[in-house]
């Protein structure tokens, strides 16, 4: 049960890409201090954020390092059917110029308008490091959970390379993908990420991540989960859900 929890758990990090961030208040000791900040998952499938050096809850992170970051599921109306999930972390500000360069590169492919105001201003990047998980899928299943992160097997160059090639040599595939899983047609898609369990979308300034149908650990793997999706007349996640 844990394991499906945890996967469940997952799924809702790599769907949605923005929380609530509660830090320890440095000016008001002793209260927690909630803001709302985007987020995607870096190689190790931790929580990434860019926040500015002179922002409030930086100020607290860099005396309590503690923190939580909690996610819900987007559009809900009833907010306590859904499911939605805490990160109880330890936050890490990326330092190593390596460290930067990847989590750049993979942070400016979800959010492209960050890339302006991060080189012209001072803003860095952080991981949340989980130390555990409390996950909610709705009315009585409630969880702790210790093991949600999943390394992405194709981060770097790999993932990179996959993004660009789809972008520039199959559009239409992209196109179809929108269509199969009646995501907003209000821009042209392009993807922006690939792991090992399914792909990030990005439309406007929306993200949205579709699951394979079984996971891909190789780059031959996703190719071959791509070629069957832009073929498909129906989701095959849709398909395994109803068997």
């Amino acid at each position: 049960m844990s394991a499906k929890a945890a996967k469940h758990a997952r799924e809702l990090l790599l769907k949605e890409y923005r929380g609530v961030l509660s830090t320890h208040s440095k000016s008001m000791p002793g209260f927690p201090f909630g803001s709302v900040v985007p987020y995607c998952l870096d190689d190790q499938g931790r929580p990434l954020i860019l926040i500015s050096r002179i922002a409030q809850h930086t100020h607290n992170l860099q005396k309590d390092p503690k923190c939580s970051l909690l996610v819900g599921e987007r559009g809900a109306e009833d907010v306590q059917a859904v499911g939605r999930v805490t990160v109880l972390a330890e936050a890490e500000k990326v330092q190593d110029a390596a460290g930067i360069e990847a989590a750049a590169q993979r942070y400016y492919r979800f959010f492209p308008e960050s890339q302006s105001y991060h080189s012209a201003h001072d803003f860095d990047f952080w991981v949340l490091a989980p130390v555990r998980y409390r996950f909610i899928g709705g009315f009585g299943a409630i969880h702790w959970l210790d093991d949600v992160a999943l390394a992405n097997p194709f981060a770097g160059k790999a993932e990179a390379s996959m993004v660009d090639h789809m972008n520039e040599d199959h559009a239409k595939a992209i196109a179809h993908y929108v269509q199969l899983t009646g995501l907003p047609h209000t821009e042209p898609a392009v993807m922006v990420g690939v792991d090992s369990e399914g792909m990030h979308l990005r439309i406007g300034q929306g993200l949205y991540w579709l699951p394979f149908a079984k996971p891909c650990n190789t780059p031959t793997q996703v190719r071959e989960a791509l070629v069957l999706l832009a073929h498909a007349d129906k989701w095959p996640a849709e398909e395994a859900e109803e068997a």
